[in-house]
């Protein structure tokens, strides 16, 4: 197949972040992309050897149409505290300079299920910023990858109700409930084999994906699980923990009267213990078709990914420098 039925040319917002730096390092490894990296003008954040660095003015419509210029796929990732209008703002300039495809700033579960619509704190906010890209005239391809594993579990208490600093741990309902959930690095890999394939014209192809979701996970775990994976990387047991049990919905709903009431961890809260209700839409493995197999990712060893959390916690990491 020659070069040209692949995409060549592709822009990443946010290429120095968590998992922006995975999809920069495994689409250069491939050699089939010029990878540019959009960062705000004086950033000192660094990005993956072999991509061009670009600076923008993030507030700027024309320096963001002149970044933007000739690019074929644009992939966004943002950070949570980032403004609700800078998506917006990058989906209009990639419109204005002909991009063909956009990987929203969409990471997570099923956000096309009705029952998880109404309640997620994710889904109605996703299938809005999709509907923005396809509404320019654009297409996307939204990644649903589940949680991130390593970053969920260094959370602590507050996602996977694992808090590795303190040997805490909570059970949603009773810890049974299993969900798909993916590393950062499968999420580069996932990115780097889509934009490997032909663009069209084969199985597969980049258009199979066009205007849906590329479904993948890392592993399908429950948090009973994954306090078992934390115990052999650090050689304790249940007796060196304090374990405490609370119900999916309660939790669920005290997290949304907390965040009404000012504390931001009850965003959190709420946002990880909805999908763990109980045949509650969360698991999105039982309705959507999982892509690894098609991709041709690899299979990862649970106890690497939780080895992983628990050195970012054990260094003092910070989810948000």
């Amino acid at each position: 197949m020659p070069p040209s039925d692949y995409i060549q040319r592709v822009a990443i917002v946010g290429a120095t972040g968590h998992v922006g730096t995975h999809f920069t390092q495994e689409l250069v490894k491939t050699g089939k992309h010029t990878v540019t990296a959009l960062v705000r003008k004086g950033s000192t954040g660094t990005i993956a050897s072999g991509a061009t660095r670009t600076e923008v003015d993030f507030e700027n419509q024309d320096s963001l149409v002149a970044a933007l210029a000739g690019q074929q796929f644009l992939v966004i990732t943002l950070s949570a505290r980032a403004p609700s209008e800078t998506h917006a703002s990058i989906i209009k300039a990639a419109a204005k300079a002909g991009v063909s495809y956009v990987m929203p700033n969409v990471y997570g579960g099923d956000f096309r299920n009705e029952e998880m619509m109404k309640e997620d704190l994710y889904s109605a906010g996703a299938l809005e910023r999709c509907n923005d890209v396809a509404n320019s005239g654009m297409s996307y391809v939204a990644m649903v990858c589940g949680f991130w594993y390593e970053w969920s579990l260094a959370l602590g208490s507050i996602a996977f109700g694992i808090d590795i600093k303190t040997k805490k741990a909570i059970f949603y309902d009773d810890g049974q409930r299993r969900l798909p959930v993916s590393t950062w690095p499968l999420c580069g890999q996932a990115l780097a084999k889509l934009l490997s394939l032909p663009e069209s014209g084969a199985e597969p192809s980049l258009e199979q994906w066009k205007n849906g979701m590329l479904c993948f996970a890392s592993f399908h775990v429950n948090q009973r699980e994954m306090l078992d994976s934390v115990h052999r990387v650090l050689g304790d047991s249940d007796a060196d923990w304090e374990i405490q049990y609370e119900s999916s919905k309660e939790r669920y709903e005290k997290g949304l009267a907390d965040m009404a009431n000012g504390d931001h961890t009850g965003f959190a809260r709420a946002l990880y213990a909805r999908p763990f209700y109980p045949n509650g839409g969360g698991d999105f493995k039982a309705d959507l078709k999982l892509n690894n197999e098609i991709l041709g990712l690899p299979e990862e060893k649970l106890d690497d990914a939780t080895r992983t959390a628990v050195d970012m916690v054990q260094s003092g990491w910070q989810p948000f420098p």
